[in-house]
């Protein structure tokens, strides 16, 4: 018997029961896999872009526990937020999560919408993480694309695709009632079988129905949505902010001294010093710099 045709009924229904009966009984045990809060669920999600899951893990719950719905969030000052933020990098994330609850509380009556254009609306919240959240807290038949989902669908079909191919072909393959399972278990076929560096085809549920399988070039390197090589940490403006964000405090610390534990040359360091106070991460106080 030849290969399914991509796009068709019977090409979807055995993508579908293959992947079901594969997953759903080993899914990973995650805490937001164990709420249908829309606020939990968007905070992990905001949590997870560009970090792994074994860093959210540790602080999810202390931040969920100190901000358990937006109110609490936008009624706290942005450097407490910060601070159980801290270790999981890229701030602004934080600062996007925190200006999301206040709007959040001043248009949507404290309660996270549960559309995708208010969803899209809100700061900090891009097209993957609207549709998690109405996926994952509504259970919504939507799909949501991430960089693992891209990377199956690019190798099922054995081509590279843009961002909307590859949301219409998703879309295209949620199970009609199934929307949370479907797409968790998508994800984690991604993280666990289906990966970037070695792709376990030979374990693949999904094998049958595989247009790649390993052969050839890698449609999935080209696709939106791909891994792309992170730029070397040490030694970038990445740990220089981190650095100075370690070093203040609330009550303010002087600028010398912030300039000193960034580990980069003066110029450099008050560029990224002005960077900062003007997304809202720090504040200056005379000859001090603190946190907000």
């Amino acid at each position: 018997m030849g290969r399914l045709t991509s796009g068709t009924d019977a090409y979807r229904d055995a993508v579908s029961s293959a992947l079901i009966g594969w997953g759903l009984a080993g899914l990973r045990e995650l805490p937001w896999r164990t709420t249908s809060d829309p606020w939990s669920i968007l905070v992990s999600e905001v949590m997870l872009q560009q970090t792994s899951v074994s860093r959210v893990l540790p602080k999810y719950a202390d931040f969920i526990g100190r901000f358990p719905d937006p109110a609490a969030l936008a009624a706290a000052p942005l450097g407490e937020a910060l601070e159980l933020w801290r270790g999981l990098g890229y701030p602004r994330r934080c600062r996007n999560l925190r200006d999301a609850a206040t709007l959040i509380c001043d248009s949507h009556g404290g309660v996270v919408p549960s559309t995708l254009g208010a969803l899209l609306a809100l700061p900090g919240v891009g097209a993957y993480t609207a549709r998690a959240v109405l996926a994952f807290a509504h259970r919504a038949d939507v799909a949501v694309v991430d960089t693992n989902v891209s990377r199956v669908l690019s190798r099922l079909d054995n081509r590279s695709m843009t961002a909307r191919e590859l949301q219409e072909t998703a879309d295209s393959l949620v199970p009609r009632g199934m929307g949370w399972e479907w797409n968790q278990m998508i994800m984690d076929l991604g993280a666990r079988i289906c990966t970037a560096r070695g792709p376990m085809c030979g374990r693949c549920p999904l094998a049958g129905t595989c247009a790649w399988r390993g052969l050839g070039d890698d449609p999935a390197r080209s696709s939106a949505g791909a891994s792309r090589p992170q730029g070397r940490f040490e030694g970038s403006d990445r740990q220089a902010r981190g650095r100075a964000m370690r070093a203040v405090s609330a009550a303010g610390v002087p600028r010398r001294e912030v300039v000193a534990a960034m580990g980069v040359e003066p110029e450099r360091a008050e560029r990224l010093i002005a960077a900062l106070v003007a997304e809202g991460l720090m504040v200056e106080r005379g000859d001090s710099v603190a946190a907000p």
